[in-house]
């Protein structure tokens, strides 16, 4: 398999971000990023997806859209539309037909900052997913770096600090966002999580003080989703994209924060009797089935079974034979500017 590193969720000038698409590109090069997954709010900007290049490096930009309801007060149900190539705000107001255009379409959608709390401070609302009886989702995601931001923001000075200091932000995906992650899967709702930076480059003001808060680039240095395709990409966009989304469905991806260490190179599977999964696959339980996880750095290992940790480890590998069925992830931590803070969350393998 061929690792992709992507960044997703983020603005540009056709909403409420500070930056234009080369912009953007400009810093994903920078950055080492493979794929950027625009999202502008209620827009979905036409003619902008292609490839950039700065000598040998090369980054494909692909444009998506953020949909939520607008005469909604606070704006509730943000859904990351991707892949479905027509404008589908005019739904926005009834999210399971807005989740059922997509699919129709045939394109993906992840509900954006499931748990979004409010930061008074600043004058944000919270603006988390309420309406969770619809079906059909792809996914959610499960990290947003702007909404773990509120979570640890309790006034101005704090927002401050972490305007000059970003690297000290992140902690993981917030505890509420992973727990809501297992109910799902234990639904039996099959659901890819994905990482998003929902990255602004605001340039705000605090007084005499004048900052862009938290540029493109450091957004596609921290929170990531890297995705598993079966081969490299041809620098075709539109074979690549599908590729690349066809990927991101079966949830052959993981959540990976690349500020502390890479993570690439990260990698969980399962060896059944007759068959190999990687994560977002299915395999039986015919006799015993091996859970491999491999690191690309040393950190603690957490291998969990529906929600619960069942086994613990220090190093780069983990392995673990079962024959119970469920479903079986990775998280793995690093300490990082004197925290303990999440690194790697893995997308599932259903053991049936």
């Amino acid at each position: 398999m061929h690792e992709l590193t992507i960044n997703l969720h983020m603005h540009t000038v056709y909403s409420d971000g500070s930056g234009t698409h080369a912009d953007l590109a400009r810093a994903a090069l920078k950055s080492g990023v493979d794929v950027l997954l625009v999202t502008d709010h209620n827009t979905w900007v036409q003619g902008m997806e292609r490839y950039h290049r700065a000598g040998k490096r090369r980054v494909l930009l692909l444009c998506g859209e953020e949909i939520h309801d607008q005469d909604r007060d606070p704006q509730k149900n943000h859904l990351l539309v991707f892949g479905a190539d027509r404008e589908l705000s005019p739904l926005a107001d009834d999210p399971q037909a807005l989740i059922s255009a997509v699919r129709a379409a045939g394109g993906i959608c992840f509900i954006a900052h499931p748990v979004d709390p409010p930061l008074p401070a600043f004058g944000e609302d919270d603006i988390s997913w309420v309406n969770w009886e619809v079906r059909g989702f792809t996914g959610i995601e499960l990290w947003n770096g702007f909404s773990e931001l509120k979570s640890i923001v309790k006034g101005k000075a704090d927002g401050l600090f972490y305007a000059y200091f970003p690297e000290a932000i992140a902690r993981g995906p917030l505890p509420e966002a992973l727990a809501l992650w297992d109910r799902l899967l234990a639904d039996g709702q099959k659901t890819v999580a994905v990482g998003g930076s929902d990255a602004h480059a605001r340039h705000m003001s605090l007084g005499p003080l004048r900052r862009v808060i938290f540029p493109y680039e450091y957004h596609f240095s921290a929170v990531n989703t890297h995705v598993l395709v079966p081969t490299p990409l041809l620098g075709e966009v539109e074979a690549d994209k599908k590729t690349i989304y066809d990927a991101m469905a079966a949830g052959h991806c993981f959540v990976g924060y690349d500020l502390p260490a890479s993570t690439r190179g990260f990698r969980f599977s399962a060896q059944g009797r007759e068959q190999t999964a990687l994560m977002g696959d299915e395999v039986k339980a015919n006799g015993s089935v091996t859970l491999q996880a491999s690191l690309p750095a040393q950190a603690e290992i957490c291998l969990l079974k529906d929600g619960k940790v069942i086994r613990q480890a220090r190093g780069q590998a983990l392995s673990h034979i079962t024959d119970k069925p469920g479903i079986y992830r990775v998280e793995a931590y690093r300490r990082y500017l004197g925290r303990r803070r999440g690194w790697i969350f893995s997308n599932p393998i259903y053991v049936r």
